[in-house]
């Protein structure tokens, strides 16, 4: 499946893009801050890609204007969430390389997998979680609609053997739907 929006194409991950995705999470600011190693070598990045972002529901984020991927955005349905949520219920997960922060392209690309999470696949609410001080990613989720649930505390990441703090915030299709009729009214 491909989506697009304004700036971006979201389309599932290939090989090919093993040189931007190290590009971007070799960069220690990326990585880290999401519970994920720094990438070390284009290989890691394609090993990656084989075993991680190829997942179903995960999208490379590639610009329209220069056809670079930059980051990624994804929805882990029910049982492949990071954490526990209801049958019908997705997470969802997203990072972009470091030039890009604060242009909006995250929000855009959330919101387009929002739309088809809530009217295609018909989902019941959506959940996206932030560690502490990823004050970049809580506002991802502000933009997008999602509201503060709960806080858990001392949750260990394997991936980078450290101890974090995570807050979960959740989208209902209700509280969606309010917000999609609430544009429309403007």
């Amino acid at each position: 499946m491909i989506f697009e929006t304004e700036r971006l194409v979201l389309r599932p991950w290939t090989e090919n893009d093993a040189e931007s995705l190290y590009k971007y999470a070799s960069d220690d600011r990326v990585g880290p801050a999401a519970g994920w190693p720094v990438h070390v070598s284009v290989e890691d990045s394609r090993r990656v890609i084989k075993e991680v972002l190829s997942a179903e529901g995960t999208y490379a984020v590639v610009l329209k204007e220069t056809n670079e991927t930059v980051g990624s955005v994804g929805l882990m349905k029910a049982a492949a969430a990071n954490f526990e949520i209801g049958e019908n219920d997705a997470e969802l997960g997203y990072w972009i390389g470091v030039p890009y922060w604060g242009r909006g392209l995250i929000p855009e690309a959330a919101k387009e997998l929002i739309r088809y999470a809530f009217e295609t696949e018909n989902m019941d609410t959506l959940w996206c979680g932030y560690y502490d001080g990823n004050d970049k990613s809580k506002r991802v989720q502000e933009k997008c609609g999602f509201t503060y649930h709960h806080t858990n505390e001392n949750i260990y990441c394997s991936m980078i053997d450290e101890i974090k703090t995570e807050h979960i915030s959740r989208l209902t299709k209700e509280d969606w739907e309010r917000m999609q009729r609430g544009l429309r009214d403007e």
